[in-house]
C-alpha cells in the first residue's frame, strides 16, 4: 500500500455490498418465503423465470460493473494470492511430472462425490431428501420445471463466479493491498448471498466458496470454479429431482 485509498474502487464496492446485503436480507428471503407456499408448477415456472432474469441482469450486472472496476488489480491479486505457502505448494504438484494424473483423480473424485450420492437417493420423496440448508422448495418438481433448474444452475456458476472470485476481491485488493482480506471479504458475501437457506446454507456456501477460491488460485483459471459451480448446482437442480422422480411428472 502507497498510504492512499482508490476512491473509486471504495465507492463501486459500496454499491455492489449494499445491493447484495439488501438482496440477501430483505428481498429474496421475502421472495423464497412466498415461494415456498406455491402449489401450481405453472406459479412455480413464473416465478422461475424471474429470478432467472433477474439474477442475469441484477448479479450480471454487479460482475461486470465490479470487474471494469477493479481491471487493473485482478492480474496481481492472482500473483500475490498465488504466492501463499498452500497455494503454491499445491501448484507445485500440478507442475510436477505426476500432476495431470493428480488432476485428473481429484477430477474423478469430485464428480463421484457430486453424482453418487444423489444415485443413492432413488426413491426419497423430495421433501425428506437430505439437503444444507433450506433448499427442497427449490427443486424443480415437474418436467416444465426442470429447463429453468438447468438454466438457473448455469446462470449461477458464471454471474457468482464472475462477482465473487474476480470482481470483488479485485475491489477489495485495489483498496486494501491485502489479498487474504481480498478473498475473505468476498467469500463472506458469497455465503450471505445464501441467508434464505438459513444459517445451515450459509455455513455450507461459504465452505463451498472457499472451495472455489482455492481452484480458482491453484489452476490460474476462473474456468474451473465456473464449471465447477454449474455442476455443483446442476447436481441439485436436475440431477437430484430426476433421480427421484419428480421431474417425470408433466
Amino acid at each position: 500500500m502507497n498510504g492512499t485509498v482508490d476512491l473509486t474502487a471504495l465507492a463501486l464496492l459500496g454499491v455492489v455490498t449494499g445491493a447484495l446485503v439488501w438482496r440477501a436480507a430483505a428481498r429474496e428471503r421475502r421472495d423464497y418465503a412466498r415461494f415456498k407456499r406455491l402449489r401450481s408448477t405453472l406459479a412455480r415456472q413464473r416465478v422461475y423465470r424471474r429470478w432467472l432474469f433477474e439474477a442475469f441482469l441484477a448479479l450480471g450486472g454487479l460482475a461486470a460493473a465490479s470487474i471494469l472496476g477493479g481491471w487493473a488489480s485482478i492480474a496481481p491479486l492472482l500473483a500475490a494470492a498465488q504466492e501463499w505457502p498452500p497455494i503454491a505448494a499445491s501448484r507445485d504438484v500440478l507442475g510436477a511430472p505426476y500432476g495431470p494424473w493428480v488432476a485428473l483423480g481429484v477430477t474423478v473424485l469430485v464428480v463421484a462425490v457430486l453424482v453418487l450420492p444423489a444415485l443413492l437417493l432413488r426413491g426419497t420423496p423430495i421433501d425428506e431428501a437430505p439437503a444444507l440448508g433450506d433448499i427442497r422448495a427449490l427443486l424443480p418438481r415437474t418436467r416444465g420445471e426442470l429447463p429453468y433448474g438447468a438454466a438457473l444452475s448455469i446462470n449461477a456458476g458464471v454471474v457468482e463466479e464472475l462477482l465473487f472470485r474476480l470482481g470483488i476481491p479485485a475491489l477489495v485488493y485495489a483498496i486494501t493491498g491485502e489479498g487474504v482480506v481480498a478473498f475473505v471479504a468476498a467469500t463472506l458475501l458469497f455465503g450471505l448471498l445464501h441467508a434464505y437457506q438459513g444459517p445451515t446454507g450459509v455455513l455450507a456456501s461459504t465452505i463451498v466458496g472457499v472451495v472455489f477460491v482455492y481452484l480458482y488460485l491453484v489452476t490460474g483459471s476462473i474456468l474451473v470454479p465456473i464449471a465447477l459451480h454449474a455442476l455443483f448446482d446442476l447436481r441439485s437442480m436436475v440431477l437430484i429431482p430426476l433421480v427421484l422422480g419428480t421431474a417425470a411428472r408433466r
